[in-house]
């Protein structure tokens, strides 16, 4: 088969685990066929060694039929079922396998937009170093549907798959034919395509190459700042970045996704984000309460929230847009405060959209707003600063992976002392027409 007719359209890694992923926006001209690669493992223990990945086309859970034949150590066999979804083949190592193995699956689905049911082969193996039985299988499923087939789930059987699992979707052409829906670029922990855009979005550091000269959208944000702990300033956002018609030549780019900050007693900053000629700065760390070393809050993409002394009325927070950049990749961090015989509370963390908020007494800082963006086809709030830590606060919400966010600082709860969280990784997203 020659490699220009067999192209990938899209790809994702998990950063962390996932009941499900699917394949939407499935292109319905230029291909005859699909195949789906994985490399699985799963986050529960069945004690049979592996989790069945359940494949569904459109959205349906009827009409699926298959027959397997299948190798189990020393012995062989052969079944089949009627079921919500083909499952059998793709094999997802359980967690009873050797750690960091993960089980292999082909997927081939030949005239996916036919007015025929649809024929899929499935071939697996889950692999496993330990003193138990691998299982290797031949799988003939029928979907008994004639609509053409326009988006893919694969769902665990139980429990969910887990990080670094990779899921990959390629077209195939027929010979002889150009196809016209195609990514021009290679990298991208996920590739996606929506229907008008192809998006390449790195969680984890990589390399983007253009096949040809692309005018493209970029975001771009830093890791966030970690919180203080014990009433400390809240962790700033990560820098945040964007560029429109970024003008990517057919040579590679090298992409650096900065880490969160350590949330702790003396807290860390996030790290920078990089795509080509565009840096984003991590964010600052929060101030920590009591320490005259690190009360202040660290200047970065955003600035961290100030901590809180006892001899002193206020510590400030740090500078956002260090260094600076047009327009602003971030805000200041809130001061925090102490109040003599009362209470100690910190700064918020700045965001990409606002200053942290100035701790006022018990009251903790609030957190620098992020910005909403759309570059990944649905609206995310990236950049949020951390809150402040101090007394009697309500739990923040949880910070998602991979928004730069800050981290919070310590608090006590009105029962019990909760320590500062850690700043969110960043990420960047290139997004060009398809």
């Amino acid at each position: 088969m020659a490699s220009e007719n067999y192209v990938l359209l899209e790809r994702v890694e998990l950063n962390a685990s996932a009941a499900s992923i699917s394949f939407a926006n499935i292109p319905q001209t230029g291909y005859t066929d699909l195949k789906i690669v994985t490399s699985l493992r799963g986050t529960v223990n069945l004690g049979s060694g592996y989790v069945d990945g359940i494949l569904t086309f459109n959205g349906t859970t009827t009409g699926y039929s298959e027959r397997m034949v299948y190798g189990l150590g020393g012995s062989a066999g052969s079944v089949s079922q009627s079921s919500t979804g083909i499952k059998w083949g793709n094999w997802a190592n359980d967690t009873s396998t050797t750690a960091n193995t993960f089980g292999n699956c082909e997927t081939y689905i030949p005239n996916y937009t036919s007015s025929n049911y649809k024929s899929v082969s499935v071939d697996g193996v889950q692999e496993n170093n330990a003193s138990g039985s691998a299982i290797a299988a031949l799988n003939a499923g029928l979907w008994s549907n004639t609509a053409a087939i326009t988006s893919i789930t694969l769902t665990a059987g139980s429990g969910s798959f887990a990080q670094y699992s990779t899921f990959s979707l390629y077209g195939i052409a027929a010979v002889g034919t150009t196809p016209a829906i195609a990514p021009k670029a290679y990298g991208g922990n996920v590739i996606d395509y929506d229907g008008t855009y192809w998006i390449h979005t790195f969680t984890s550091s990589g390399t983007f190459t253009p096949q040809t000269g692309l005018s493209c959208d970029v975001l771009v944000v830093a890791g966030g700042g970690g919180g203080a702990s014990t009433s400390g300033g809240g962790g700033a956002a990560g820098g945040y970045r964007t560029a429109s018609s970024f003008s990517a030549t057919t040579t590679s780019f090298s992409v650096t996704i900065g880490a969160g900050g350590t949330g702790a007693a003396v807290a860390s900053s996030g790290s920078d984000s990089i795509f080509s000629t565009i840096t984003s700065t991590g964010g600052g760390y929060g101030g920590a309460a009591n320490n005259n070393t690190f009360a202040v809050g660290a200047s970065g993409g955003s600035g961290g929230g100030g901590g809180s002394l006892t001899t002193t009325s206020t510590s400030a927070g740090g500078a956002g847009n260090t260094p600076s950049t047009s327009p602003s990749q971030g805000s200041n961090g809130g001061s925090g405060s102490y109040v003599v015989g009362t209470t100690i509370s910190g700064g918020g963390g700045g965001g990409a959209g606002g200053a942290g908020g100035n701790s006022i007494a018990s009251v903790c800082g609030t957190a620098g707003a992020g910005v909403a963006n759309s570059i990944s086809g649905t609206s995310v709030t990236y950049a949020t600063g951390g809150r402040g830590g101090g007394d009697n606060a309500a739990t923040p919400s949880t910070n998602i992976s991979n928004t730069g966010n800050g981290g919070y600082g310590g608090f006590w709860n009105g029962s019990s002392y909760v320590a500062s969280a850690s700043g969110n990784s960043g990420i960047v997203i290139i997004k060009y027409p398809a």
